[in-house]
C-alpha cells in the first residue's frame, strides 16, 4: 500500500483505471473512436483552393465557431465539415419547442422512453439542418473563391457528403456515449478543440520574441479564466428539502422523514448563451459580406454593416460588436436558463414526491421561492459567462498580442468535458472501492 501512497493522486487513479479490465476496455475504445474521427476530419472534399479558405477564415469570426464544433474539418472543409454543429442546433431547437408544442411535452415526461422518441426527433431534425447548413457553406466558399464552381449533380453529391459526415460523427458521438466514457458529443468537440491548442502555443513561442511581457500577460490571463470557469462550473446553491411519508406496514401507520438538497447550478446554461448570442452577432455581418464592394472601391452600406459587427474591427467601432455580445450572452443565459427550470417543474416534483421547503409552504410559495432563488444565482452566472464572453477582446488589448485569440466558448467546452470526466471516471472507480480524482 505504500507505493500506492506515494504517487500524486490523480496519476494513481489513472493507473487504477488501467488496471480494471472493463474500465481500460472504454477508455481504448474512446481514444480509438476518437482517432476515426480525426482520420474523416482530413478527408477534403474536391476543388477546395487551400490559401483562399485560409485567408477566408482569417476574416469571419462566424467560420471560425463552427470549425471550432467540427474540429478543423471545416477549415479543411472535409466531408465531417459541419461536425455535430447541425446535430447541436436540432437538439436546442428540440428542447426550446417543448413548452410551446404539447406532444413534445408529454413524451419528454414519459420517462425513458418519450427520451427516446424525442432523441429520434432530433437525430431526424438533424438531416436537414446539415443540408441547408452545408448548401450555405459551399455557396459561401465559392463565392469566395476557395471552391471552384460545381454543376448541379456536384453540388447534390457534395451536399450529401456533408451530411454523412455529420451523420457519422454523430454516431461516433453516441458510441462513445455508450461504450465509452462520458458524454460523446461534448467529447468529439472537446478533441476538435484541443487539437487546434498545439498551434496557438506555437504561435505564443513566436510572439515571446516580440512581446515577451504581452505574452507572459497572456499566459496569466489564460490561468485566470480557466480558474475562473472552474469556480462557476462547479458553484451552485443548495436548497434543502425534507421528506414526509406515511406508509401502512402490518396495519400499522409508520411516518418517515428524511432530508436532503436540491443543487441550483449557477451556471445552468452552460455554453449555449455564448454560441447562441456570437450566432446573432455575427449573422448581420455574414449577411452583409455577401453584398460588400471589393477592397479598394467605394465602400457601400454593406461594407458599414460588416465592419460593426465584425470582432477584428478597430476601436470605437469595434466596441458595438464586443458590448452586444456581452448584452445578448447575458439575456440568453436568463432566457435558457428560465425555460430549463420551467420545464423541470421542481415544485410539482416536490409535491407529487411528499417533500417540502422547510419553512416554505408547498405549491405557489414554493414556486414563488424557486424562481427568486434562481433568478439571483442566474443574475451572477449570466455576467460570468457575459465576462467570458468578451475576455478575448480584453486580453487582446490588455497584451497587444493579435497572433493568438482566447476562445471563451473553446474554454468553457474543455473545461466542463474535462470536469464532465474526471467525475465518471472517479464513479467508475468508486463503484470498484477505488479512489478517484475529487475529495
Amino acid at each position: 500500500m505504500k507505493p500506492r501512497q506515494s504517487r500524486p493522486r490523480l496519476i494513481q487513479a489513472m493507473v487504477d483505471a488501467f488496471r480494471l479490465p472493463d474500465l481500460r476496455k472504454r477508455i481504448l475504445i474512446t481514444f480509438g473512436l476518437l482517432i476515426a474521427f480525426r482520420f474523416i476530419a482530413h478527408i477534403p472534399l474536391p476543388g477546395v483552393n487551400p490559401t483562399a479558405l485560409a485567408d477566408l477564415f482569417k476574416s469571419n469570426a462566424m467560420l471560425g465557431m463552427l470549425d471550432m464544433f467540427s474540429g478543423g474539418a471545416l477549415r479543411n472543409f472535409s466531408v465531417a465539415a459541419m461536425g455535430v454543429y447541425p446535430y447541436i442546433t436540432s437538439t436546442i431547437i428540440i428542447q426550446l419547442m417543448q413548452p410551446v408544442i404539447p406532444a413534445l411535452q408529454r413524451m419528454s415526461q414519459e420517462g425513458e422512453a418519450g427520451q427516446n422518441k424525442v432523441n429520434r426527433i432530433s437525430h431526424w431534425l438533424t438531416i436537414p439542418l446539415a443540408g441547408i447548413s452545408g448548401y450555405g457553406q459551399i455557396i459561401l466558399l465559392q463565392r469566395e473563391g476557395a471552391i471552384a464552381a460545381a454543376g448541379p449533380l456536384a453540388m447534390v453529391s457534395m451536399v450529401a457528403s456533408l451530411i454523412a459526415g455529420t451523420v457519422f460523427l454523430v454516431w461516433l458521438g453516441e458510441l462513445i456515449t455508450e461504450y465509452g466514457i462520458g458524454n460523446g458529443i461534448s467529447i468529439i468537440i472537446f478533441a476538435g478543440i484541443v487539437t487546434g491548442y498545439p498551434a496557438m502555443f506555437g504561435s505564443l513561442g513566436l510572439a515571446w520574441s516580440q512581446n515577451a511581457i504581452g505574452v507572459f500577460i497572456f499566459g496569466l490571463i489564460l490561468l485566470a479564466t480557466i480558474v475562473f470557469i472552474v469556480l462557476f462550473t462547479e458553484a451552485h446553491r443548495r436548497i434543502p428539502v425534507q421528506y414526509a411519508r406515511t406508509t401502512f406496514r402490518g396495519g400499522r401507520m409508520y411516518r418517515q422523514t428524511g432530508g436532503t438538497h436540491i443543487p441550483l447550478r449557477v451556471n445552468t446554461a452552460g455554453m449555449i448563451p455564448l454560441i447562441f448570442s456570437m450566432s446573432l452577432v455575427v449573422f448581420p455581418g455574414m449577411i452583409a459580406s455577401f453584398f460588400m464592394n471589393p477592397a479598394g472601391t467605394t465602400p457601400n452600406i454593406a461594407n458599414a454593416i460588416y465592419n460593426i459587427f465584425n470582432s477584428g474591427t478597430a476601436l470605437p467601432l469595434g466596441l458595438v460588436y464586443w458590448i452586444l455580445y456581452f448584452l445578448l450572452t447575458i439575456a440568453a443565459s436568463f432566457f435558457y436558463t428560465m425555460v430549463i427550470f420551467q420545464q423541470q417543474d421542481l415544485p410539482g416534483t416536490l409535491q407529487r414526491q411528499g417533500g417540502f421547503i422547510p419553512g416554505i409552504r408547498p405549491g405557489k410559495n414554493t414556486e414563488s421561492f424557486l424562481n427568486n432563488v434562481i433568478n439571483r444565482i442566474t443574475l451572477a452566472g449570466s455576467l460570468f459567462l457575459g465576462i467570458v464572453a468578451i475576455i478575448p477582446f480584453i486580453s487582446r488589448g490588455v497584451t497587444n498580442v493579435q497572433t493568438v485569440q482566447l476562445s471563451s466558448v473553446g474554454l468553457i467546452i474543455v473545461v466542463g468535458v474535462v470536469l464532465d470526466t474526471m467525475k465518471q471516471m472517479e464513479a467508475q472507480l468508486t463503484m470498484r472501492r477505488y479512489e478517484g480524482f475529487i475529495k
